[in-house]
């Protein structure tokens, strides 16, 4: 009985390894990351909108053939711009301003049909 607990512990530790790194998103421009159905977003602040940063398992996605709206409330101002492919893993949406204290929700429409909605807060 005292074996099969040990092993069941060397299991369970390595499973619960497994899942950190899983999750273990970082920033590679500077932005806010968000993980949703096992792709990271990273969402960055542009001087005329917004850039969004799609990777897949740690490599970048090919983002041509996505589109999307990216929402963001600035107090009681609400306003929406389209997502655009701008080259490489880059989303791209022009004249929305993101500041401190805004919420901002982007809804990406993949290649295969499928969208995602990721929600950051900006502090």
């Amino acid at each position: 009985m005292k074996k099969f607990a040990m092993v069941l512990a060397a299991l369970l530790t390595g499973l619960s390894t497994h899942a950190l790194a899983h999750g273990d998103a970082q920033a590679m421009h500077g932005g806010i990351v968000q993980v949703a159905s096992d792709i990271q977003y990273e969402l960055v602040a542009q001087q005329d909108g917004a850039a969004l940063y799609v990777v897949d398992h740690g490599k970048p996605a090919d983002v041509g053939a996505m589109s999307g709206k990216l929402t963001v409330l600035n107090g009681t101002q609400k306003s929406e711009a389209t997502l655009k492919p701008a080259g490489g893993n880059k989303l791209e949406a022009v004249q929305v301003r993101i500041a401190a204290g805004s919420k901002v929700v982007a809804r990406i429409d993949g290649a295969n049909g499928k969208a995602t909605t990721v929600r950051f807060v900006i502090k």
